[in-house]
Protein backbone atom coordinates (compact mmCIF):
# COMPACT_ATOMS: atom_id res chain seq x y z
CA UNK A 1 0.00 0.00 0.00
CA UNK A 2 3.06 2.29 0.61
CA UNK A 3 4.48 1.41 -2.57
CA UNK A 4 1.22 2.17 -4.44
CA UNK A 5 0.53 5.44 -2.90
CA UNK A 6 3.81 6.86 -3.37
CA UNK A 7 3.71 5.95 -7.31
CA UNK A 8 0.35 7.11 -7.70
CA UNK A 9 1.62 10.44 -5.47
CA UNK A 10 4.62 10.74 -8.00
CA UNK A 11 2.40 10.32 -11.25
CA UNK A 12 -0.03 13.08 -9.68
CA UNK A 13 2.69 15.34 -9.25
CA UNK A 14 4.25 14.94 -12.85
CA UNK A 15 0.99 15.56 -13.88
CA UNK A 16 0.13 18.54 -12.62
CA UNK A 17 4.06 19.52 -12.80
CA UNK A 18 3.04 19.34 -16.43
CA UNK A 19 -0.05 21.23 -16.41
CA UNK A 20 1.23 24.12 -14.48
CA UNK A 21 4.02 24.23 -16.86
CA UNK A 22 3.17 27.90 -19.13
CA UNK A 23 6.40 28.79 -20.18
CA UNK A 24 6.57 28.71 -23.42
CA UNK A 25 3.33 30.40 -23.72
CA UNK A 26 2.42 29.71 -26.78
CA UNK A 27 2.32 25.48 -27.45
CA UNK A 28 0.10 25.84 -30.73
CA UNK A 29 2.89 26.94 -32.93
CA UNK A 30 6.73 27.81 -32.70
CA UNK A 31 7.07 32.03 -31.71
CA UNK A 32 10.53 33.18 -31.87
CA UNK A 33 11.45 36.73 -31.42
CA UNK A 34 8.58 37.92 -29.79
CA UNK A 35 8.17 41.37 -29.50
CA UNK A 36 5.25 42.93 -27.19
CA UNK A 37 3.34 45.84 -27.44
CA UNK A 38 1.18 47.75 -25.07
CA UNK A 39 -1.72 48.94 -25.35
CA UNK A 40 -4.83 49.90 -23.55
CA UNK A 41 -5.54 47.36 -21.52
CA UNK A 42 -4.21 44.65 -23.56
CA UNK A 43 -0.62 43.43 -24.57
CA UNK A 44 -0.43 42.23 -28.14
CA UNK A 45 2.41 40.02 -28.59
CA UNK A 46 4.47 39.90 -32.36
CA UNK A 47 6.07 36.93 -33.55
CA UNK A 48 7.91 35.07 -36.17
CA UNK A 49 6.74 31.52 -36.94
CA UNK A 50 9.68 28.63 -36.70
CA UNK A 51 8.57 25.55 -39.23
CA UNK A 52 11.30 23.07 -37.40
CA UNK A 53 12.86 20.23 -39.69
CA UNK A 54 14.85 22.73 -41.69
CA UNK A 55 18.91 23.16 -41.23
CA UNK A 56 18.50 26.86 -40.72
CA UNK A 57 16.29 29.61 -39.21
CA UNK A 58 13.19 29.43 -41.97
CA UNK A 59 9.98 31.40 -41.59
CA UNK A 60 7.95 32.70 -43.88
CA UNK A 61 5.13 34.35 -42.11
CA UNK A 62 4.17 36.19 -38.85
CA UNK A 63 1.74 35.66 -35.95
CA UNK A 64 0.18 38.24 -33.56
CA UNK A 65 -1.33 37.41 -29.95
CA UNK A 66 -2.80 39.56 -27.17
CA UNK A 67 -3.70 39.22 -23.91
CA UNK A 68 -5.22 41.06 -20.74
CA UNK A 69 -4.33 38.77 -18.10
CA UNK A 70 -0.57 37.80 -19.15
CA UNK A 71 -1.59 33.93 -18.82
CA UNK A 72 -4.17 33.19 -21.72
CA UNK A 73 -3.21 34.65 -24.96
CA UNK A 74 -5.65 34.78 -27.55
CA UNK A 75 -4.18 33.59 -31.43
CA UNK A 76 -5.05 36.35 -33.79
CA UNK A 77 -3.58 34.10 -36.92
CA UNK A 78 -0.73 35.22 -39.51
CA UNK A 79 -1.75 39.24 -40.79
CA UNK A 80 1.17 39.36 -43.04
CA UNK A 81 3.65 36.93 -44.58
CA UNK A 82 6.42 37.32 -47.73
CA UNK A 83 3.69 37.53 -50.09
CA UNK A 84 2.74 41.05 -48.22
CA UNK A 85 5.72 42.53 -50.12
CA UNK A 86 6.24 42.12 -52.87
CA UNK A 87 9.94 42.71 -52.58
CA UNK A 88 10.59 40.00 -50.41
CA UNK A 89 11.47 36.63 -51.40
CA UNK A 90 12.86 34.60 -48.46
CA UNK A 91 13.38 34.23 -44.64
CA UNK A 92 10.48 36.73 -42.41
CA UNK A 93 12.39 37.21 -39.48
CA UNK A 94 12.07 39.36 -36.71
CA UNK A 95 9.94 42.20 -36.05
CA UNK A 96 8.42 44.65 -34.09
CA UNK A 97 5.45 46.66 -34.21
CA UNK A 98 3.79 50.16 -32.64
CA UNK A 99 0.98 52.72 -32.90
CA UNK A 100 1.05 56.20 -33.81
CA UNK A 101 -1.86 58.70 -34.17
CA UNK A 102 -4.32 55.16 -34.43
CA UNK A 103 -2.13 53.61 -37.58
CA UNK A 104 -0.29 50.45 -36.61
CA UNK A 105 3.16 50.19 -38.50
CA UNK A 106 5.09 46.80 -38.38
CA UNK A 107 8.49 46.73 -39.07
CA UNK A 108 9.81 43.24 -40.88
CA UNK A 109 13.07 42.46 -42.18
CA UNK A 110 13.06 39.75 -45.03
CA UNK A 111 15.33 38.81 -47.84
CA UNK A 112 15.15 41.10 -50.95
CA UNK A 113 15.15 40.80 -54.65
CA UNK A 114 18.76 41.73 -54.68
CA UNK A 115 20.00 39.32 -51.81
CA UNK A 116 20.15 41.52 -49.14
CA UNK A 117 18.23 41.52 -46.01
CA UNK A 118 16.01 44.63 -45.72
CA UNK A 119 13.38 46.21 -43.86
CA UNK A 120 9.93 46.84 -44.88
CA UNK A 121 6.69 48.56 -43.22
CA UNK A 122 3.69 47.47 -43.32
CA UNK A 123 0.27 49.88 -42.06
CA UNK A 124 -2.76 48.86 -40.29
CA UNK A 125 -5.78 50.15 -38.78
CA UNK A 126 -6.10 47.27 -35.97
CA UNK A 127 -3.36 46.14 -34.15
CA UNK A 128 -4.15 42.89 -35.26
CA UNK A 129 -4.96 43.79 -39.18
CA UNK A 130 -5.48 43.54 -41.63
CA UNK A 131 -1.78 44.91 -42.84
CA UNK A 132 -0.81 46.43 -46.24
CA UNK A 133 2.88 47.03 -47.28
CA UNK A 134 2.93 50.66 -46.74
CA UNK A 135 5.67 51.46 -49.42
CA UNK A 136 5.74 48.51 -52.01
CA UNK A 137 9.30 48.41 -51.56
CA UNK A 138 12.32 48.28 -48.37
CA UNK A 139 12.31 51.46 -46.21
CA UNK A 140 15.87 50.09 -45.41
CA UNK A 141 17.46 48.52 -48.39
CA UNK A 142 21.46 49.46 -48.16
CA UNK A 143 23.45 46.13 -49.89
CA UNK A 144 23.80 44.89 -46.35
CA UNK A 145 23.23 41.18 -44.60
CA UNK A 146 23.15 43.16 -41.05
CA UNK A 147 19.58 44.66 -41.93
CA UNK A 148 17.60 42.40 -39.86
CA UNK A 149 16.32 42.48 -36.27
CA UNK A 150 14.26 46.53 -36.15
CA UNK A 151 13.20 47.75 -33.07
CA UNK A 152 11.63 51.37 -32.80
CA UNK A 153 10.60 53.66 -30.34
CA UNK A 154 8.82 57.88 -30.14
CA UNK A 155 9.93 59.64 -27.73
CA UNK A 156 8.49 61.83 -25.73
CA UNK A 157 9.60 64.63 -28.03
CA UNK A 158 7.22 62.90 -30.87
CA UNK A 159 10.73 61.48 -32.74
CA UNK A 160 10.61 58.22 -33.35
CA UNK A 161 13.70 56.28 -33.88
CA UNK A 162 14.58 52.76 -36.23
CA UNK A 163 17.55 50.80 -34.53
CA UNK A 164 18.76 47.59 -35.98
CA UNK A 165 21.38 45.23 -36.65
CA UNK A 166 23.15 41.87 -37.29
CA UNK A 167 26.97 42.22 -35.86
CA UNK A 168 26.23 46.29 -36.19
CA UNK A 169 24.07 48.21 -34.67
CA UNK A 170 21.94 51.20 -36.75
CA UNK A 171 19.53 53.65 -36.12
CA UNK A 172 18.10 56.18 -38.23
CA UNK A 173 14.89 58.97 -37.36
CA UNK A 174 11.93 58.30 -38.23
CA UNK A 175 9.58 61.42 -39.86
CA UNK A 176 6.16 61.60 -38.16
CA UNK A 177 4.96 59.48 -41.14
CA UNK A 178 6.86 56.39 -39.82
CA UNK A 179 7.43 55.08 -43.57
CA UNK A 180 10.49 57.45 -44.33
CA UNK A 181 13.32 58.77 -42.37
CA UNK A 182 15.58 62.46 -42.61
CA UNK A 183 19.23 62.37 -42.49
CA UNK A 184 21.78 59.52 -42.93
CA UNK A 185 21.85 55.86 -40.96
CA UNK A 186 24.30 55.98 -38.39
CA UNK A 187 26.01 53.24 -37.29
CA UNK A 188 26.58 53.17 -33.60
CA UNK A 189 29.97 52.70 -32.47
CA UNK A 190 30.77 49.76 -30.05
CA UNK A 191 33.43 49.61 -27.02
CA UNK A 192 34.34 47.69 -24.39
CA UNK A 193 32.20 50.07 -22.23
CA UNK A 194 29.18 50.62 -24.49
CA UNK A 195 28.26 47.04 -25.17
CA UNK A 196 30.58 44.65 -22.59
CA UNK A 197 33.09 43.66 -25.59
CA UNK A 198 34.28 44.13 -28.83
CA UNK A 199 33.89 41.80 -31.82
CA UNK A 200 37.39 40.19 -32.67
CA UNK A 201 38.95 41.47 -29.47
CA UNK A 202 40.32 39.69 -26.31
CA UNK A 203 36.90 40.56 -24.53
CA UNK A 204 34.50 38.62 -27.02
CA UNK A 205 32.19 37.79 -24.12
CA UNK A 206 29.39 40.21 -24.25
CA UNK A 207 29.66 42.00 -27.46
CA UNK A 208 27.08 42.88 -28.90
CA UNK A 209 25.38 40.57 -31.81
CA UNK A 210 21.96 41.29 -32.87
CA UNK A 211 17.93 41.16 -32.03
CA UNK A 212 18.04 45.25 -30.38
CA UNK A 213 14.91 46.00 -28.27
CA UNK A 214 14.73 49.95 -27.32
CA UNK A 215 12.52 51.62 -24.70
CA UNK A 216 12.66 53.92 -22.58
CA UNK A 217 11.66 54.61 -18.71
CA UNK A 218 12.11 56.86 -16.28
CA UNK A 219 13.84 59.07 -18.64
CA UNK A 220 16.53 56.52 -18.98
CA UNK A 221 17.24 54.49 -22.16
CA UNK A 222 17.77 51.04 -22.42
CA UNK A 223 19.27 49.13 -25.53
CA UNK A 224 18.69 45.37 -25.04
CA UNK A 225 20.38 43.32 -26.75
CA UNK A 226 21.90 39.66 -27.65
CA UNK A 227 25.80 39.51 -26.48
CA UNK A 228 27.58 36.11 -26.86
CA UNK A 229 28.93 33.98 -23.65
CA UNK A 230 30.43 30.83 -24.75
CA UNK A 231 29.03 30.36 -27.88
CA UNK A 232 25.92 31.02 -27.54
CA UNK A 233 23.54 33.97 -26.97
CA UNK A 234 22.53 35.58 -23.98
CA UNK A 235 20.82 38.91 -23.06
CA UNK A 236 22.68 42.14 -22.48
CA UNK A 237 21.75 45.86 -22.16
CA UNK A 238 23.35 49.04 -22.10
CA UNK A 239 21.72 52.35 -21.17
CA UNK A 240 22.20 56.41 -22.11
CA UNK A 241 20.46 59.69 -20.92
CA UNK A 242 19.90 60.28 -24.62
CA UNK A 243 18.36 57.78 -27.59
CA UNK A 244 21.24 58.08 -29.63
CA UNK A 245 23.93 57.35 -27.28
CA UNK A 246 27.01 57.27 -25.88
CA UNK A 247 25.62 53.64 -24.29
CA UNK A 248 26.89 52.47 -21.37
CA UNK A 249 27.03 48.95 -20.49
CA UNK A 250 25.39 47.48 -17.56
CA UNK A 251 25.74 43.91 -17.83
CA UNK A 252 23.67 40.74 -18.59
CA UNK A 253 20.11 39.92 -17.42
CA UNK A 254 19.63 36.53 -19.22
CA UNK A 255 22.71 34.15 -18.29
CA UNK A 256 23.95 30.35 -18.46
CA UNK A 257 20.32 29.23 -18.54
CA UNK A 258 19.21 26.27 -20.58
CA UNK A 259 17.16 27.70 -23.34
CA UNK A 260 18.47 24.86 -25.55
CA UNK A 261 18.78 27.87 -28.33
CA UNK A 262 21.37 28.86 -29.97
CA UNK A 263 19.74 32.96 -30.01
CA UNK A 264 18.33 34.80 -28.09
CA UNK A 265 15.79 37.78 -28.98
CA UNK A 266 13.78 39.85 -25.81
CA UNK A 267 11.46 42.63 -25.17
CA UNK A 268 10.83 44.51 -21.80
CA UNK A 269 7.61 45.72 -21.00
CA UNK A 270 5.41 47.39 -17.92
CA UNK A 271 1.67 46.36 -17.99
CA UNK A 272 -0.92 46.91 -15.06
CA UNK A 273 2.05 47.90 -12.67
CA UNK A 274 4.71 44.77 -13.08
CA UNK A 275 7.90 44.75 -15.28
CA UNK A 276 7.53 41.66 -18.00
CA UNK A 277 10.47 40.21 -20.12
CA UNK A 278 10.07 38.28 -23.59
CA UNK A 279 12.18 36.29 -24.66
CA UNK A 280 12.59 32.94 -27.15
CA UNK A 281 13.55 29.39 -25.83
CA UNK A 282 14.06 26.00 -27.35
CA UNK A 283 12.29 23.55 -25.09
CA UNK A 284 8.47 23.37 -26.45
CA UNK A 285 8.00 19.44 -27.43
CA UNK A 286 9.49 19.02 -30.67
CA UNK A 287 11.50 22.44 -30.92
CA UNK A 288 15.47 23.57 -30.95
CA UNK A 289 17.24 25.95 -32.02
CA UNK A 290 15.22 26.33 -35.49
CA UNK A 291 12.08 25.92 -33.53
CA UNK A 292 11.52 28.30 -30.64
CA UNK A 293 9.21 29.91 -28.99
CA UNK A 294 7.93 32.81 -26.69
CA UNK A 295 8.54 32.60 -22.45
CA UNK A 296 7.66 35.26 -20.41
CA UNK A 297 9.31 36.39 -16.65
CA UNK A 298 8.00 38.96 -14.36
CA UNK A 299 11.02 40.84 -12.79
CA UNK A 300 11.31 43.91 -10.40
CA UNK A 301 13.61 46.73 -11.49
CA UNK A 302 16.31 47.51 -8.85
CA UNK A 303 16.20 50.87 -7.45
CA UNK A 304 18.10 52.70 -9.42
CA UNK A 305 16.94 51.37 -12.73
CA UNK A 306 19.03 48.52 -13.62
CA UNK A 307 18.05 45.21 -14.17
CA UNK A 308 18.23 42.32 -12.45
CA UNK A 309 19.74 38.48 -13.27
CA UNK A 310 16.79 36.72 -14.43
CA UNK A 311 16.14 33.24 -14.64
CA UNK A 312 14.05 31.00 -16.57
CA UNK A 313 11.13 29.56 -15.18
CA UNK A 314 8.70 26.73 -16.33
CA UNK A 315 5.34 28.53 -14.01
CA UNK A 316 5.84 31.94 -16.45
CA UNK A 317 4.27 35.43 -14.88
CA UNK A 318 0.89 34.98 -12.21
CA UNK A 319 -2.55 35.88 -13.98
CA UNK A 320 -2.70 40.06 -13.75
CA UNK A 321 -6.78 39.48 -14.23
CA UNK A 322 -9.44 37.02 -14.57
CA UNK A 323 -11.60 35.15 -17.51
CA UNK A 324 -15.52 35.87 -17.45
CA UNK A 325 -16.90 32.53 -18.96
CA UNK A 326 -20.40 34.11 -19.08
CA UNK A 327 -19.45 36.35 -22.06
CA UNK A 328 -18.11 34.47 -25.50
CA UNK A 329 -14.51 32.85 -25.42
CA UNK A 330 -12.49 32.00 -28.66
CA UNK A 331 -11.10 28.54 -27.60
CA UNK A 332 -7.91 30.27 -29.17
CA UNK A 333 -7.63 32.25 -26.28
CA UNK A 334 -5.32 29.38 -24.35
CA UNK A 335 -2.60 29.89 -21.50
CA UNK A 336 -1.82 25.55 -22.28
CA UNK A 337 -2.81 23.45 -25.34
CA UNK A 338 -1.65 19.86 -25.74
CA UNK A 339 -1.98 17.90 -28.62
CA UNK A 340 -3.60 20.17 -30.89
CA UNK A 341 -3.08 23.87 -33.04
CA UNK A 342 -4.81 26.43 -34.88
CA UNK A 343 -5.92 27.09 -37.91
CA UNK A 344 -7.42 30.15 -39.56
CA UNK A 345 -10.25 30.82 -42.51
CA UNK A 346 -11.88 33.52 -43.85
CA UNK A 347 -15.10 32.32 -42.77
CA UNK A 348 -14.57 31.49 -39.07
CA UNK A 349 -11.02 33.10 -38.50
CA UNK A 350 -8.87 31.46 -35.88
CA UNK A 351 -10.07 28.39 -34.34
CA UNK A 352 -8.56 25.33 -32.40
CA UNK A 353 -7.83 22.54 -34.81
CA UNK A 354 -6.03 19.36 -35.31
CA UNK A 355 -7.50 18.24 -31.73
CA UNK A 356 -6.40 14.67 -30.69
CA UNK A 357 -7.16 12.41 -28.24
CA UNK A 358 -5.34 12.65 -24.91
CA UNK A 359 -5.15 16.59 -25.23
CA UNK A 360 -6.46 19.77 -23.35
CA UNK A 361 -6.63 22.95 -23.42
CA UNK A 362 -5.96 25.12 -20.02
CA UNK A 363 -7.67 28.51 -19.41
CA UNK A 364 -6.31 30.23 -16.07
CA UNK A 365 -8.00 32.36 -13.68
CA UNK A 366 -12.31 31.95 -14.73
CA UNK A 367 -14.05 33.44 -12.55
CA UNK A 368 -17.49 31.93 -12.24
CA UNK A 369 -18.54 34.35 -9.45
CA UNK A 370 -20.99 34.05 -6.43
CA UNK A 371 -23.65 32.11 -8.45
CA UNK A 372 -22.79 28.89 -10.34
CA UNK A 373 -23.69 28.48 -14.11
CA UNK A 374 -26.45 26.22 -14.79
CA UNK A 375 -25.55 25.08 -18.53
CA UNK A 376 -22.37 25.11 -21.17
CA UNK A 377 -22.15 25.69 -24.86
CA UNK A 378 -19.18 24.93 -27.41
CA UNK A 379 -18.92 25.51 -31.11
CA UNK A 380 -17.85 22.57 -32.57
CA UNK A 381 -17.32 21.22 -36.22
CA UNK A 382 -16.56 17.50 -37.17
CA UNK A 383 -16.28 15.75 -40.49
CA UNK A 384 -16.48 12.09 -38.39
CA UNK A 385 -18.01 11.51 -35.48
CA UNK A 386 -16.95 9.87 -32.18
CA UNK A 387 -15.35 12.40 -30.30
CA UNK A 388 -15.72 14.09 -26.84
CA UNK A 389 -15.43 17.68 -24.96
CA UNK A 390 -15.31 17.32 -21.42
CA UNK A 391 -15.04 20.48 -19.33
CA UNK A 392 -13.07 20.14 -15.78
CA UNK A 393 -11.75 22.22 -13.41
CA UNK A 394 -8.55 22.97 -11.31
CA UNK A 395 -6.86 20.14 -13.59
CA UNK A 396 -7.40 17.98 -16.64
CA UNK A 397 -8.62 15.16 -14.45
CA UNK A 398 -10.43 17.46 -12.08
CA UNK A 399 -14.00 17.97 -11.31
CA UNK A 400 -16.51 17.70 -14.61
CA UNK A 401 -18.76 20.21 -15.43
CA UNK A 402 -19.93 19.27 -18.71
CA UNK A 403 -19.45 16.58 -21.54
CA UNK A 404 -20.34 16.90 -25.09
CA UNK A 405 -20.46 14.01 -27.62
CA UNK A 406 -19.69 15.65 -30.99
CA UNK A 407 -21.38 13.84 -33.65
CA UNK A 408 -20.72 14.43 -37.29
CA UNK A 409 -21.61 18.21 -38.38
CA UNK A 410 -21.03 18.06 -42.05
CA UNK A 411 -17.27 18.97 -42.55
CA UNK A 412 -14.61 20.31 -40.11
CA UNK A 413 -15.43 23.68 -40.98
CA UNK A 414 -19.16 23.21 -40.40
CA UNK A 415 -19.16 24.97 -36.97
CA UNK A 416 -22.68 24.08 -35.01
CA UNK A 417 -23.43 25.08 -31.41
CA UNK A 418 -23.92 22.64 -28.89
CA UNK A 419 -25.13 23.21 -25.20
CA UNK A 420 -24.87 20.65 -22.01
CA UNK A 421 -26.41 21.17 -18.24
CA UNK A 422 -23.06 21.50 -16.07
CA UNK A 423 -23.55 18.87 -13.71
CA UNK A 424 -21.03 19.95 -10.63
CA UNK A 425 -21.71 23.41 -8.71
CA UNK A 426 -18.51 25.59 -9.16
CA UNK A 427 -18.20 29.03 -8.20
CA UNK A 428 -15.13 31.84 -7.71
CA UNK A 429 -11.72 31.35 -9.75
CA UNK A 430 -10.37 28.18 -10.97
CA UNK A 431 -8.81 27.17 -13.82
CA UNK A 432 -10.65 25.69 -16.56
CA UNK A 433 -9.67 22.42 -18.70
CA UNK A 434 -11.06 21.20 -21.57
CA UNK A 435 -10.44 17.51 -22.17
CA UNK A 436 -10.16 15.84 -25.75
CA UNK A 437 -11.32 12.33 -25.42
CA UNK A 438 -12.00 9.86 -27.95
CA UNK A 439 -13.70 6.47 -28.92
CA UNK A 440 -12.43 3.24 -30.27
CA UNK A 441 -13.00 4.17 -33.46
CA UNK A 442 -11.28 7.68 -32.85
CA UNK A 443 -7.76 6.63 -31.81
CA UNK A 444 -5.34 8.34 -33.30
CA UNK A 445 -7.53 10.31 -35.87
CA UNK A 446 -8.35 14.08 -35.40
CA UNK A 447 -11.93 14.68 -33.36
CA UNK A 448 -13.14 17.95 -34.12
CA UNK A 449 -12.35 21.82 -34.58
CA UNK A 450 -13.28 24.21 -31.88
CA UNK A 451 -14.39 27.81 -32.34
CA UNK A 452 -15.55 29.33 -28.96
CA UNK A 453 -17.66 28.70 -25.56
CA UNK A 454 -19.90 30.43 -23.14
CA UNK A 455 -21.35 29.14 -19.82
CA UNK A 456 -24.75 30.58 -18.44
CA UNK A 457 -26.52 30.87 -15.10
Amino acid sequence: MKKLFSVTAALCCSLWSAQAQNNPVIQTHYTPDPAPMVRKDSVYLYTGDDIPGYPFYYMTKWRVYSTADMVNWTDHGSPISLESFSWAVDRAWAAQCIERNGKFYWYICAQSKDNNMAIGVAVGDSPTGPFKDALGKPLIATPNWSNIDPTVHIDSDGQAYLYWGNGHLYYVKLNEDMISYTGDITEVPQTAESFGGVRGGTNNQDVYIEGPWFYKRNQQYYMMYAGMENRTECLSYATSQSPTGPWQYKGKIMSKQPTNSFTNHGGIIDFKGKSYLFYHNALLKGGGSYGRSTAIESFTYNADGTIPAISISAEGPAPAGVINPYKRVEAETIAKAENCSTSQDEQTGVYVSDIRTGGYLRIRAVDFGKTAPTSFTASLAAGLAGGILEVHVDSVGGTKLASIIVPRTGGWQSFKTFTEKVTAPVTGVHDVFFAFKGQNITAGRKLYNFDYWKFER
